[in-house]
């Protein structure tokens, strides 16, 4: 390292013997001999020389010029010094940027220790850590939201999604708990069946869910150890098998096989258009079965819409045909897989419901992973985006005309007669009573059973809107047992689905407009000049390179085609 670089005084500068020199003394000699006659140094020569050439100079040029002169090679040193150091600088540093990767590479071959980036860039992808490592710490347990965009002259109206850390499929796998999670006070759930259900109410629900009567709901709420309540599917021999939600027998078979985890959802009434999954992982496509509800309706409509073949397979869903629906009201049948896949799928671990309307666009793994497992919960639902009191969603309801205005008046007053209140902060830490209800992810354990069994019940004895009934059901189990359930944020809904719209409103808009088509118009000639091209079937030779078209100059009266 130079002593220029350190910052001291060099020779170049400051040593005394060169500043003698330069004001005409001669150096100081350390000898002990007598002085003895030399020649003039060149340095002394150079000086003298200088003396004799520099006024010469200023006489030819003037001082002027030569100032000026004086000033235009210090720049160009100048320069050429600034220009070493840029060089030597870029040169440093990448040095440096080789020894810190090499550095990395030596870290992650000796302790195999996770790369994280930079806090300034987010990212939702990790590294997985293979072999006997240690275990580190939850990659997105330091995950916060971004702060909101800057405000912008354009109104964004609308919910939108928000960011969400999820884990890469392979370490979302690994995350799956070895064993079922415990269920509060329950332990072993049965069902009713009766072949003769008769009414004994004039609010009893309907023959598919057996008319229970009051008192039934409420022994329904009297959480014990071994429970039997009413949860649809009252008559046949199992659920799907003349139970008044029939299925082929190659689908009865393919209910009960055993799955860790399956996606499903259901269209009705050819309500929606079948949205394909992306962004699937190989394992999930091998192992995540994805199964599709629909009515003979829709099966006629995919048929003659060549969507559906004999394969019963469209993209990644596997097609079930459902004869015999119990309701007349298409999103009522809905709630029957929605809420009842217990029942359906016996021997199923997990399941993500997702409504007909919705495109699945991340891994089931990592969407079980984060609001399931991550959390400790075994039952997750998203908020509604904007209301969180059950009279509020009422009356939305009755505005938009979702159901039938007195019908939805007669089951809020009925909540209201068992105690219903507006939502207040002494509910807390329970947040929202009103879910946005499109998906649900659910560990099917005893306790979570009996929870969409008594929701489907209050579905099935008053209106379809699930959304009225929830808080109610939740908030009597969670008075009897240690239980409760994930709320997370719309928002992050929002990120793993997208919502497309119904059928009836894609059908209502208009078509897109047609690709906008550019005409080239051939400019217009000069009056009295006219285009002569060559005549069809003549051929140009390698001599008509420059003369294909011809130009002649004519009056205007004596134009002649």
């Amino acid at each position: 390292m130079t002593g220029g670089s350190l910052g001291l005084r060099t020779g170049s500068y400051g040593s005394l013997q060169l500043q003698q020199i330069q004001n005409g003394f001669p150096p100081i000699l350390q000898t002990t001999p007598p002085p003895l006659a030399r020649k003039p140094s060149k340095v002394l020569l150079a000086s003298r020389e200088k003396e004799r050439v520099l006024p010469f100079v200023c006489r030819f040029l003037g001082r002027k010029k030569v100032i000026m002169l004086l000033l235009v090679v210090l720049a160009l040193l100048v320069f050429v010094s600034n220009s070493f150091n840029v060089n030597k600088g870029m040169e440093d540093k990448h040095d440096i940027k080789i020894t810190s990767t090499q550095n990395t590479m030596k870290g992650k071959d000796a302790n195999r220790a996770l790369l994280t980036p930079p806090p300034h860039l987010h990212t939702e992808s990790f590294t997985v850590v293979h072999g006997n490592s240690p275990p580190l710490a939850h990659q997105c347990e330091n995950f916060a939201f971004p702060p909101p965009p800057p405000p912008s002259g354009r109104k964004r109206s609308g919910p939108r999604p928000c960011p969400v850390c999820y884990l890469p499929v392979e370490q979302a796998i690994a995350s799956m708990p070895s064993s079922s999670s415990e269920s509060p006070v329950l332990h072993n759930l049965t069902y009713v069946y009766d072949e003769n259900p008769t009414r004994t109410e004039p609010h009893g629900g309907s023959e598919f869910g057996g008319f229970p009567t009051l008192r039934q709901r409420n022994d329904s709420y009297d959480i014990k150890e071994f429970m039997t309540v009413h949860c649809g599917f009252v008559k046949g021999n199992k659920p799907g098998d003349q139970s008044g939600f029939d299925v082929d027998e190659a689908d009865l078979v393919e209910l009960e096989t055993s799955h860790e985890i399956i996606v499903a959802s259901a269209v009705f009434g050819n309500y929606d258009i079948i949205q394909q999954p992306t962004n699937i992982s190989e394992f999930s496509r091998k192992n995540v079965p994805f199964y599709m509800f629909i009515d003979e309706e829709t099966e006629a409509y995919m048929k003659n819409s060549s969507v559906l073949g004999n394969s019963r397979k469209v993209g990644l869903w596997r097609v079930i045909v459902v004869r015999n629906v119990p309701y007349t009201d298409a999103r009522r049948n809905g709630k029957i897989p929605k809420l009842l896949l217990h029942r359906l799928f016996p021997n199923v671990r997990y399941s993500i419901w997702i409504d007909g309307k919705l495109q699945l666009v991340v891994d089931p793994y990592q969407v079980l992973e984060r609001f399931l497992w991550r959390q400790n919960a075994n039952f997750a639902i998203s908020k509604h985006y904007r209301r969180y009191d059950v009279f509020e969603e009422a009356e939305a309801n009755r505005a938009a005309g979702k159901y039938d205005n007195s019908s939805i008046n007669e089951q809020v007053d009925f909540y209201i007669k068992e105690g219903l209140q507006p939502y207040s902060e002494a509910k807390l830490p329970i947040t929202s009573d009103v879910p946005e209800g499109c998906v649900i992810i659910k560990e099917h354990i005893p306790i979570t059973n009996l929870f969409t069994c008594n929701w489907f019940n209050e579905v099935d004895r008053f209106t379809s809107r699930d959304q009225l009934s929830f808080s109610t059901v939740r908030d009597k189990i969670m008075g009897k047992v240690d239980w409760s359930i994930n709320m997370f944020l719309d928002c992050e809904r929002r990120n793993f689905v997208i919502q497309a719209y119904h059928r009836e409103l894609l059908e209502q808009m208009p078509p897109p407009p047609p690709p906008r088509v550019v005409i080239r118009r051939t400019p217009a000639l000069p009056r009295g000049i006219i285009s002569v091209k060559t005549p069809p079937g003549k051929k140009r030779g390698r001599g008509d390179k420059k003369r294909h078209r011809k130009v002649v100059a004519v009056s205007r009266d004596n134009m002649q085609f």
